[in-house]
């Protein structure tokens, strides 16, 4: 296996004016699976940072009350404490869409002013494309003089109310108003990928270069700015200290870092025509897969998408999809629900268009029967490549918002049968396929430790796994719950059919609303990304 065959190369990335290195090696990733767990991770490394220290953060939403642990502390708390050590702490936080959207302005202001009052700066950043956001989720931790500490964390977890869940889903204490279906209080399923080596220093880049961008952090809006001018916010962010050199080496991890931005007037400094890496990433890998795509994803939504997938499957007989999605959207209501509900059944047709037998879709429940909602953006290739980010399979993340993903190619080859199940000499590598495993591992009931992987390790058995416990707890559903439950949390994913009536005002709303399209016109005509 060479690195290229899996990564974009310098040209694929089609961006030469950024700074960002094509991909790093020696890196070392670890999956954070469940918002409890990453905030106790993140808790412990914030609390070792001392002054002079680095801590720089992006968010689509801050929440300063939500609690990192049961006890605390929270949020605001935290990073402010942090600052008040002397930590150079810096957030570029999305300015957000009205609270009476639905979307959360007051909080990621509060979350500002909290943090800035201590001693740190943390400013609302509006320099999207019309209607769009930062949907980035990235911590870095720099510790000047002590790389071998630094550490970056990066994937589909906010820093806000409803992540802390875990294992049992039973949801967040704190939670954020949703469709009435998920109950008062959301089970949610989530990953966060923690790095360390020199990827780290890729990431740091990543804040820097939109922390630096000249273009006012209210440039789409003039009436934001105004308001933000009466209120006397931080519109212009203060110098950064000086990037410290990148971490050593650590681990056998190669690291791309992926991501989107749209394209933009004022253009970005960093990505004069936007940059879609994200979407060249998943092309180049998906177009390698053989024998399985097994993703999570919150949406799943656009065809474009689904024609990547679905021209896989007719190209590779033996190549399957596994999707795990939310079983209803995470809106409710006569307006907002059907473009949320088209967007995904049309890319679930197109798919099963292609390969009926070969597209599994599942959605999870906790123990108690309730729905699980899927916040995950995880991707994983024949055991071999594997992403975790905070990007959506929808042309939205893929164009128009900014996101942020990790790629990673783990040098290690996993030695259990079968050894290269994509049969291109590439090996199961052994990031990839103990990420696949553990999320299959709860999701099916099985042991943590691994001595229930027999039948999960090669790509038809693991499907003939997953679509056996599936079925079994809706044929217990089915006959009135009689007997015991079953083991497993999956249930096959029964998408709701519109009426035709509906379908004619939903399908535009979604591509026009829901599903926008941040490409340059060249590139939208060329059927490109």
């Amino acid at each position: 296996m060479t690195v290229r065959e899996w990564f974009l190369t310098t040209g694929e990335r089609a961006n030469q004016v950024s700074e960002l290195p094509v991909w790093t090696g020696g890196n070392l990733a670890e999956p954070l699976i469940h918002g409890a767990t990453y905030f106790d991770r993140l808790v412990d490394e914030v609390e070792a940072l001392s002054e002079g220290d680095h801590l720089f953060f992006t968010d689509w939403r801050g929440d300063p009350d939500e609690r990192m642990r049961p006890d605390g502390p929270t949020v605001a708390q935290l990073f402010a404490q942090a600052a008040q050590r002397g930590v150079v702490v810096k957030g570029l936080v999305w300015r957000s869409h009205l609270d009476v959207l639905a979307y959360s302005e007051e909080e990621n202001r509060s979350l500002s002013e909290a943090i800035s009052a201590a001693g740190g700066e943390v400013l609302l950043d509006q320099r999207v494309r019309r209607g769009g956001s930062h949907h980035q989720k990235l911590v870095v931790l720099r510790h000047p003089g002590r790389p071998e500490r630094d550490v970056a964390f990066v994937g589909g977890i906010d820093l806000c109310h409803s992540r802390r869940d875990d294992a049992t889903h039973h949801g967040d204490p704190q939670a954020v108003a949703m469709s009435p279906r998920y109950g008062p209080r959301p089970p949610w399923h989530d990953v966060q990928l923690a790095v360390r080596g020199p990827v780290v220093g890729a990431l740091d880049t990543v804040f820097r270069e939109r922390w630096t961008d000249p273009m006012p952090l209210d440039s789409e809006n003039p009436l934001a700015y105004l308001r933000d001018r009466l209120r006397r916010a931080d519109l212009r962010p203060d110098p950064l200290p000086v990037q410290p050199p990148d971490p050593a080496p650590c681990g056998p991890h190669h690291v791309q870092v992926l991501r989107t931005y749209p394209a933009v007037r004022p253009r970005y400094s960093f990505a004069p025509d936007g940059e879609r890496t994200v979407a060249r990433g998943y092309t180049k890998a998906v177009r390698r897969a053989r024998r399985l795509i097994y993703l999570e994803d919150q949406y799943l939504w656009s065809r474009e998408i689904a024609e990547l997938f679905a021209d896989a499957l007719r190209n590779n007989p033996d190549l399957h999809l596994i999707a795990v999605v939310p079983r209803f959207p995470d809106v409710d209501g006569r307006l907002a629900l059907p473009p949320n509900t088209v967007g995904r059944e049309q890319a679930l047709s197109l798919c099963q268009e292609a390969a009926a037998d070969r597209v599994h879709v599942f959605d999870v429940e906790n123990h108690d029967g309730d729905p699980v909602y899927v916040h995950a953006k995880v991707c994983v290739v024949d055991d071999v490549w594997a992403s975790v980010g905070s990007d959506n399979f929808n042309r939205r993340s893929w164009t128009h918002d900014s996101e942020l993903s990790c790629a990673v190619l783990d040098a290690t080859r996993d030695e259990r049968a079968p050894t290269d199940p994509a049969g291109l000499g590439d090996g199961a590598r052994h990031f990839a396929r103990e990420l696949r495993l553990r999320l299959m591992r709860e999701h099916l009931d099985r042991p943590g430790d691994g001595n229930g992987d027999a039948d999960l390790l090669d790509p038809a058995d693991a499907v003939a796994a997953v679509t056996a416990s599936a079925d079994a707890l809706q044929r217990w559903y089915d006959s009135g719950r009689v007997g015991p439950r079953p083991p497993g949390r999956l249930r096959p994913h029964r998408p709701e059919r519109l009426p035709w009536y509906t379908r004619l005002w939903a399908l535009p709303a979604y591509r026009l609303v829901y599903d926008p399209d941040g490409r340059p016109l060249r590139a939208r005509l060329a059927g490109t990304w």
